[in-house]
């Protein structure tokens, strides 16, 4: 792609991103979701490849229906109301709606069948963005929403987010797939505590952005896609796949990683609200993702492969690693011991 374009649509990508977030009337919303929207639609189809060209047209079908949706929301809500203001969503019918609209943009169950295939159709730089900066917007509605949304519907989708998202990441042998189901399960546990302790919603999602993008960028600097060449890829980089490693656990959620904060302050709130049932049930269907992270952590640093006669070895590259994945995966796996001073800029 040429690097003037590139550079546009990654500028309009933030651009769309900012209205969004720092608006207060809903029309001012919707014009940031679409800017977003039309920005991505190049960067997924940039390969000019069947499965690329496919992947942008359901991703910009299931985007147009959900601005629609909350297009249609807000006007619902100025009808009754007669406000237009983000924060006054007091009409029940309008905020049914939204969360409808809101998990279609995030992809939450069950509105999520398009979000594995765009990401499997996309390159890694583009699903990074997918899975990171085109969440924060939505997300942001959903924040200053939060008093006035259902609980029930939203822990409802939350529980069955975690549980899809674990169930159907567990046969996958594409990484941009099990990323992608990685992503809604992760989902489930923003939406899940957001009616409660919307910042912890916002803890969670900037911890889960940098623990993907390291995995990500790391994939990338890699150039792996699949499990089999997952297996093969430590001879390239022996130092960034053991750091692949960690990230994957931290990914996990396991507990001396960054990872485990979001999830045990998750858990601790939802004590809090008299929630232990759901606070169980959520950690239980996380064991779900928790083997596929192990299966891609095995895979990463582990196991050679069975058949070592049939698999091409990497040449080693001489090449530092990148200071921005070196930042990453320090803050990745280091971040836990300084919780409370996190908590307390929180």
């Amino acid at each position: 792609m040429n690097p003037q374009a590139a550079l546009i649509f990654i500028a309009s990508l933030m651009l769309g991103t900012t209205i969004t977030i720092s608006s207060n009337h809903w029309i001012m919303a919707w014009t940031g979701l679409e800017i977003n929207t039309l920005a991505i639609l190049p960067l997924i189809s940039k390969s000019h490849h069947p499965r690329a060209i496919e992947a942008a047209t359901k991703y910009f079908l299931t985007q147009a229906a959900a601005s629609a949706l909350v297009l249609f929301s807000s006007m619902t809500n100025a009808w009754y109301t007669g406000q237009w203001d983000i924060t006054q969503l007091t009409h029940p019918t309008s905020c049914l709606i939204l969360t409808s609209a809101i998990a279609m943009k995030l992809g939450l169950v069950p509105f999520h069948f398009w979000f594995p295939e765009v990401l499997q159709g996309s390159p890694l730089t583009t699903g990074l963005i997918l899975s990171t900066i085109m969440k924060l917007p939505p997300i942001t509605l959903l924040y200053m929403t939060s008093p006035s949304l259902n609980p029930a519907l939203l822990t409802t989708l939350a529980i069955l987010s975690t549980a899809l998202g674990g169930w159907m990441g567990l046969n996958q042998t594409q990484i941009r797939k099990i990323l992608a189901f990685s992503s809604i399960s992760h989902l489930g546990w923003m939406a899940i505590i957001i009616v409660y302790n919307p910042k912890l919603t916002l803890l969670n999602f900037y911890l889960y952005a940098v623990m993907t993008a390291t995995i990500f960028l790391t994939l990338n600097t890699t150039k792996v896609l699949k499990l089999s060449t997952l297996m093969t890829a430590w001879t390239k980089a022996p130092s960034l796949n053991t750091m692949l490693l960690l990230a994957l656990l931290s990914l996990a959620g396991l507990p001396p990683l960054t990872g485990f904060l979001p999830k045990w302050l998750i858990i601790q709130e939802l004590t809090k609200q008299d929630m232990a049932l759901a606070a169980t049930l959520i950690s239980l269907l996380s064991l779900l993702s928790l083997f596929f992270y192990l299966r891609l952590a095995y895979c990463t640093a582990i196991t050679l492969p069975p058949h070592t006669t049939n698999h091409m070895k990497q040449w080693r590259t001489n090449k530092p690693t990148n200071v921005t994945i070196a930042i990453l995966i320090t803050i990745t796996v280091m971040l836990l011991p300084i919780a409370p001073m996190i908590l307390t800029i929180v």
